[in-house]
């Protein structure tokens, strides 16, 4: 599989694809393909089904192959941001946000991961549950604004605001850590709560996460009265 990412910032990833490869997509992402593309939808069974199901995704997932020689497919992002791929391997398996999944290789497996730490799952920011690619291939992940990566060290921190947090490696702990002074949070306009990621490992962190865009306006939409 041969791909290019074209077009921010409402991006899209087109991929080109050999005789009989495939493509496995959890929702509705696809924009345009060949007419040798073949779809099949299934579920996987019903463990995996559920999984994805609390994980953010849909029951059901899409796999693209294609059929009769060489084909082409495009799966486009849902908001303005980014399109990042990510190379999963057995031994570095990455945590992602909900609904963050976009398209990948039929080698990579999304699963549910729940924090291990209730604290960081119910005021982490991007709820209790997220999910976890494993396996081997390619994946594609929507990126809300633009994608900045760091690699922390065994022991560093990194403190992240709510819903910036696009995607860590296994490697990493998250927890949640309460923002200090009264002032602060009455007035600080940051929220109660921040993330604190701990290395070793890759984190990705995203500029502007749906959330925020909603926040910022909903004071110039109209109610209707």
């Amino acid at each position: 599989m041969k791909y290019e990412i074209l077009g921010e910032p409402m991006p899209v990833v087109v991929c080109n694809l050999e005789k009989d490869e495939s493509m496995i997509t959890e929702k509705g992402s696809m924009v345009w393909m060949t007419p040798n593309m073949q779809m099949q939808t299934g579920a996987g069974g019903v463990g995996k089904a559920f999984g994805r199901m609390f994980s953010g995704e849909s029951i059901f997932q899409n796999t693209y192959t294609a059929r009769e020689g060489e084909g082409m497919i495009a799966f486009a992002s849902s908001f303005p941001g980014s399109i990042r791929a990510v190379e999963i391997t057995p031994d570095r398996p990455v945590v992602v946000q909900k609904s963050s999944f976009l398209a990948s290789e039929t080698g990579v497996t999304l699963s549910v991961f729940f924090q291990k730490k209730l604290g960081a799952g119910f005021f982490g920011g991007e709820g209790f549950i997220m999910q976890k690619l494993s396996g081997h291939g390619i994946a594609f992940l929507e990126i809300d604004g633009s994608a900045v990566e760091y690699e922390l060290q065994a022991g560093q921190r990194m403190i992240v605001d709510t819903g910036n947090l696009a995607m860590v490696d296994t490697s990493c702990s998250i927890d949640i850590q309460a923002v200090k002074g009264v002032k602060n949070v009455l007035f600080g306009g940051e929220g109660v709560f921040n993330t604190v990621v701990t290395g070793p490992g890759r984190i990705v962190l995203q500029t502007m996460p749906v959330s925020g865009v909603a926040a910022a306006v909903a004071p110039f939409i109209s109610t209707g009265n």
